[in-house]
């Protein structure tokens, strides 16, 4: 089987930090793993034009990409990493309001 149907093969955020033979914190997966793999998919897609095209190699980022993924949940959370939509809309804005709007 090749990696990347490996890749394929596999589906919650446990499955991946197994297969690269990560260890983990399994209350931050359970409470983060949505975040973790859009975080990693993120990850990847900025890699894209430089991964290598060697499996050893390409394996290797990919190991050190979900690390780097999972790794920004274990500091922080969700709603400080912001990786959905819906966390990012929450962002406080600045709203102007000129002096002759406000009527007393």
């Amino acid at each position: 089987m090749s990696f990347e149907e490996e890749m394929e093969e596999m589906e919650a955020a446990e499955d991946f930090l197994v297969y690269f033979g990560l260890e983990y914190d399994a209350t931050v997966v359970h409470v983060n793993r949505l975040h973790i793999l859009q975080r990693f998919h993120d990850y990847l897609s900025q890699a894209k034009s430089s991964m290598p095209e060697d499996e050893d190699a390409m394996r290797e980022v990919y190991k050190k990409l979900l690390q780097r993924a999972y790794g920004d949940f274990v500091g922080s959370d969700a709603q400080t990493e912001k990786v959905f939509k819906v966390f990012k809309m929450m962002e406080p804005q600045t709203v102007f309001v000129s002096l002759g709007d406000i009527k007393t």
